[in-house]
C-alpha cells in the first residue's frame, strides 16, 4: 500500500472541507457534516481492521455508508460543527495512515471485505488489506471529495 497516495487523498478532502461554503444537500444525499462524520467513522473501522491485521487476528471490514446514518447523525451532533468534524477526521486519518505505514508484508493479509460505492464498485469477498486501503484512497475518498465539491457548486 502506498501510504503517500492515502495521505494525498485525505489532504484533498480536508482542503475542500477547510474551504467551506457548502450548501444544503439534495434530497436523500449527505450534508458536508455527514460526509466528514462518515469518513471519520469509516476511518475508525479501517483502523480496527488494520490493527487486527498487524496483530495477526482475523477481521471483516464492512463499509457501512448505507446503513449507519443514525451513527453519522449522532457523531455530527456530538461534534457540533464542521470545524470539529474536520479536526476529528484529521486525527482519525493520521492514525490510519500511521498504522498503514507499519503494515509491510502483512498488508497482503486477506481480510473479508464488504464494500459498495454505488454501481461503480461492489466487493463481497476477501481482499488483501492493502487492496482495500488502495480502494479507499482511489475510489472512496475521491467519491466523497466530489460530493463535497457538488455541495459548494449547488
Amino acid at each position: 500500500m502506498e501510504v503517500d497516495r492515502l495521505r494525498e487523498a485525505y489532504d484533498e478532502v480536508l482542503a475542500e472541507v477547510d474551504a467551506g461554503g457548502f450548501g444544503p444537500p439534495p434530497a436523500g444525499q449527505l450534508s458536508a457534516e455527514q460526509i466528514v462524520a462518515h469518513l471519520a467513522a469509516n476511518d475508525e473501522l479501517m483502523t480496527e481492521a488494520t490493527e487486527a491485521v498487524l496483530a495477526g487476528s482475523p477481521f471483516a471490514y464492512y463499509d457501512l455508508e448505507t446503513i449507519h446514518r443514525p451513527q453519522v447523525d449522532a457523531l455530527v451532533a456530538e461534534c457540533g460543527g464542521l470545524d470539529e468534524l474536520a479536526t476529528l477526521l484529521r486525527a482519525t486519518s493520521q492514525k490510519l495512515c500511521a498504522l498503514t505505514e507499519r503494515l509491510g508484508p502483512v498488508a497482503q493479509t486477506p481480510v473479508e471485505a464488504h464494500l459498495r460505492e454505488g454501481f461503480d464498485l461492489i466487493v463481497d469477498e476477501p481482499l488483501p488489506w492493502a487492496r482495500t486501503l488502495d480502494l479507499h484512497a482511489r475510489v472512496h475518498l475521491p467519491k466523497h471529495l466530489a460530493q463535497l465539491r457538488m455541495l459548494r457548486a449547488g
